[in-house]
C-alpha cells in the first residue's frame, strides 16, 4: 500500500503552474499514463515557464538553455481523466546551468504524483560550448521566483 505521507506535497513555492491534457495515447495497457508521457507533459511546463519568466524567445538566440541531466521519481499513476498540474520553478542558478524543479500535482486530491528535476545548462550555438547564463536570465528568474504571486 502507498505511504500517502510520501505522496504530500512539498513547502517548497512554485509560481508556475500549467494545466495538462492527457491524451488517449498516453495511457498503457494498464490503465494509467505510460512514464515516457511525462517528460512530455514536464516539457510542456519548461517551455511555458521559460517563454513568461524569460519574456523573450530565447529560441532565437545565441546562447540557449539544453538539458544536461534529468530525473523523475514517480510517486503515484495518473490515470486518463485525472486533472493534472505541471508545477516549475528554478531551484538552483550556477554560472553556467539552472536547475528547474517540477511536480505534477493531481487536482482532485491535492497530491504530488511525481516530481522531476531538470539542470538546463546554457549553449552558446555558434561556438558549440557551455557558456555562461545571461545576466538578463538570472535576474528574470531570481525577480520571479523571490515574487510573492
Amino acid at each position: 500500500m502507498e505511504n500517502l505521507q510520501t505522496a504530500q506535497t512539498s513547502d517548497e513555492v512554485y509560481h508556475h503552474s500549467l494545466p495538462i491534457q492527457i491524451r488517449f495515447n498516453d495511457v498503457d495497457r494498464y490503465g494509467h499514463v505510460n512514464n515516457n508521457a511525462y517528460f512530455a507533459y514536464y516539457d510542456l511546463g519548461k517551455e511555458e515557464y521559460l517563454r513568461n519568466v524569460l519574456k523573450v524567445d530565447y529560441r532565437r538566440a545565441d546562447v540557449v538553455p539544453v538539458i544536461a541531466n534529468i530525473n523523475a521519481d514517480f510517486i503515484l499513476p495518473i490515470f486518463y481523466g485525472d486533472n493534472i498540474v505541471i508545477e516549475t520553478r528554478v531551484s538552483h542558478i550556477g554560472h553556467k546551468s539552472f536547475t528547474l524543479k517540477q511536480r505534477a500535482i493531481n487536482q482532485k486530491t491535492g497530491l504530488e504524483v511525481c516530481q522531476c528535476s531538470t539542470v538546463m545548462v546554457c549553449f552558446n550555438l555558434k561556438t558549440q560550448q557551455s557558456a555562461e547564463l545571461p545576466e538578463p536570465y538570472r535576474k528574470a528568474f531570481e525577480a520571479y521566483e523571490n515574487s510573492s504571486k
